[in-house]
C-alpha cells in the first residue's frame, strides 16, 4: 500500500511539473491604476522557457489581475469537443506578410533613467527587454540627435552657422553616455541580432527657415545636400563605436513642422510631400546609395495615419521610389482615422512596400491636460497597445515599435513639457523599476511572434487575434480577450484541435 501511495505521489508531482513551466514570478504590487511587477538589483521576473513537444501545446497568459507570464501545457486533441464559443481555423490559412520585429526607442530619456539605477538593476532591466529570459526585443529606433525625449534640445552641429562641409559635426554626451552604451549591451543580450533604425527630429536651426528647433520651419534649399550628408555622418560616427543600423526614416513627423510653437514645442522640421520628393530623389537617396550604408531600408512618412492620403505624391514619383523600401506610421491620430487608411499606400504604389509602426505611447495628451502622463499599473493602456498592433497587422504591418522604453514616475525627463507613459517606470529613490501591463502586452508580441515568422490569415469571430508560423516550425496564436467574462477558444490546425479557456481581460499566446 505504501509503495502504491508513493507511485501516486510521484505521478502527481511529475504531472504538476509537466503542466507548469516556471520562471521567476512577478513580484506584484498594487498601485494607483492597477498592478505592476517590481524589479530591483537582486530580483526580477522572467518569461518561462518555451518547451513545446509534438502533441503538446503551451499557453502563456497575462491578465489584468495577474501580471507576468503564467504558463501551462496541455495535449492537442484529435477531435473537437464542440464547447468553444470562438473558433480559429488554421487548416486553410494562407501565409501573408513576414514579421520584422517589435521593440522600442533608445531615447536620451530612456538611457538617462537606466543610468540612474544600480549596475545590477540595469542588468535586470536590459535583460527584461532583450535577454533570453525577457521579452526579446529585436527592432529598435534611435533618434538622430535630440528629440522631445532628450535632456535638452540639440543637434550635432548647432554652433557653426554655414558649416556646409560638416567639419564640426560631433556626437553629444547624450549619445555617448545614454544611447550607445545601452544599445551595445542590448545587442550583446540579443546575440547581435538587434536591428536598429534612425529618425531625425530637426536639422541644426541655422539650416532652417525659422532658425529654431521647433515651430513653423523648413529646410532651406541651399542645405538640402548638407542635410543628406549629415545623415551619413551620423551613421559613420555610430559605426566607429560599434553600432550598425538596419534602416532610416526620412523625417520624424514632417507635418509637425507646420505647427506654431503655441501648439507644439516638439523639435521638428517641416516637409510637404513635394519638398520630400525633391530632397529624397535628388539628395538623400543618391547620397545613401553612394555611401557604405547603401543597404539601409529607407522608410517614408513616419507620421500619423491621418496624413496618409497625402502620400501618393511620393508613391507615384519613380525618382523617389527607387530609394524607398517601406512606410512608417505613428498611432497618434488613430482615434479619428479609419484603419482603412493603412491600405492607401498599397493602392498607390507600383512597388511592394512594407508597413511598420514606428512610434506609439500612452499619455501623449498630457501636454493638453486631457490625460495623465503616467498611469501606473493601467491595464486599459496595455489593451490600447494590443488593439492597435492587431489592427495594424490586419492591414499588413510587419512590426510595431513603441516610443520610450523607460521613463521616470513623472513620465520624463523631457526637453519640453511633453511627458508621457512607458512600459517600464523607474523609481530611483528606491532603486526599483516597475514593469507595467504595457510591458507584458508588448512581450506577447515580441517574445512569441519572432522575426521571419509568416503571418497567417485568421477568421476568429469576435475575439481579436494574430497567428503566425514561426521559423522554428512552431505556430503562435495570440488571443486577446477584452471582455468581462472568461471564454473557451478552439484552435484547429493540421496538428489537431486545441481547446483553451481564455480568462477575462487577458492576453494569451498559444504555441504548438
Amino acid at each position: 500500500m505504501k509503495m502504491l501511495l508513493q507511485h501516486i505521489y510521484f505521478f502527481l508531482l511529475a504531472s504538476f511539473f509537466i503542466n507548469h513551466v516556471y520562471g521567476n514570478t512577478c513580484q506584484q504590487k498594487n498601485v494607483t491604476y492597477g498592478y505592476v511587477c517590481v524589479c530591483n538589483s537582486t530580483y526580477c521576473d522572467t518569461v518561462p522557457q518555451v518547451d513545446v513537444k509534438e502533441g503538446i501545446y503551451q499557453l502563456y497568459t497575462t491578465t489584468s489581475q495577474m501580471l507576468g507570464f503564467s504558463t501551462i501545457k496541455g495535449q492537442i486533441k484529435s477531435n473537437s469537443e464542440g464547447i468553444s464559443k470562438y473558433k480559429i481555423d488554421l487548416t486553410t490559412s494562407n501565409p501573408k506578410q513576414t514579421v520584422f520585429g517589435f521593440g522600442g526607442a533608445f531615447t536620451g530619456s530612456t538611457g538617462f533613467n537606466i543610468n540612474g539605477l544600480s549596475s545590477r538593476a540595469q542588468d535586470n532591466l536590459l535583460e527584461s527587454y532583450f535577454g533570453a529570459g525577457g521579452i526579446e526585443y529585436t527592432l529598435c529606433r534611435v533618434p538622430i540627435g535630440g528629440s522631445d525625449f532628450s535632456l535638452k534640445k540639440y543637434t550635432y552641429d548647432d554652433d557653426h552657422v554655414g558649416d556646409v562641409d560638416l567639419k564640426y559635426f560631433a556626437l553629444q554626451d547624450e549619445d555617448l553616455l545614454f544611447k550607445i552604451p545601452y544599445i551595445k549591451k542590448a545587442n550583446e543580450l540579443s546575440n547581435n541580432t538587434l536591428e536598429l533604425f534612425a529618425s531625425a527630429w530637426s536639422a541644426p536651426p541655422w539650416m532652417k527657415t525659422n532658425n529654431d528647433f521647433a515651430g513653423v520651419g523648413f529646410l532651406k534649399l541651399e542645405y538640402y545636400q548638407t542635410w543628406a550628408e549629415y545623415y551619413v555622418k551620423f551613421f559613420e560616427e555610430y559605426d566607429k563605436r560599434g553600432v550598425k543600423f538596419w534602416g532610416v526614416t526620412t523625417q520624424n513627423e514632417p507635418f509637425d513642422g507646420f505647427l506654431p510653437q503655441l501648439i507644439s514645442q516638439i523639435p521638428s522640421m517641416g516637409f510637404d510631400n513635394h519638398q520630400m520628393n525633391q530632397w529624397l530623389s535628388q539628395h538623400l537617396g543618391p547620397t545613401l546609395k553612394n555611401s557604405s550604408f547603401n543597404d539601409l531600408k529607407v522608410m517614408i512618412h513616419d507620421d500619423s495615419r491621418h496624413t496618409l492620403p497625402l502620400l501618393p505624391i511620393i508613391l507615384e514619383n519613380p525618382q523617389s521610389m527607387q530609394y524607398v523600401h517601406g512606410v512608417a506610421v505613428h498611432w497618434y491620430a488613430d482615434k479619428i482615422t479609419p484603419s482603412e487608411y493603412l491600405d492607401l499606400f498599397t493602392k498607390s504604389s507600383k512597388k511592394e512596400l512594407f508597413l511598420l509602426g514606428t512610434e506609439a505611447c500612452n499619455g501623449f495628451l498630457h501636454a493638453l491636460n486631457l490625460e495623465h502622463s503616467v498611469e501606473l499599473g493601467s491595464w486599459a493602456r496595455a489593451e490600447k497597445y494590443v488593439r492597435n498592433i492587431i489592427t495594424d497587422f490586419a492591414h499588413g504591418a510587419v512590426g510595431w515599435v513603441d516610443w520610450n522604453m523607460v521613463l521616470d514616475e513623472s513620465g520624463g525627463p523631457c526637453a519640453i513639457d511633453n511627458k508621457v507613459d512607458a512600459p517600464v517606470i523607474t523609481n530611483n529613490a528606491t532603486g526599483e523599476f516597475y514593469k507595467q501591463p504595457m510591458f507584458y502586452a508588448m512581450g506577447h508580441f515580441s517574445k512569441f511572434l519572432r522575426p521571419k515568422s509568416q503571418v497567417l490569415d485568421v477568421q476568429d469571430g469576435l475575439l481579436k487575434s494574430v497567428a503566425v508560423l514561426r521559423p522554428d516550425g512552431l505556430h503562435a496564436v495570440l488571443v486577446f480577450n477584452e471582455g468581462q467574462d472568461a471564454t473557451n477558444v478552439e484552435i484547429k490546425s493540421n496538428k489537431g484541435v486545441i481547446d483553451v479557456e481564455i480568462q477575462k481581460h487577458s492576453i494569451n499566446t498559444i504555441l504548438f
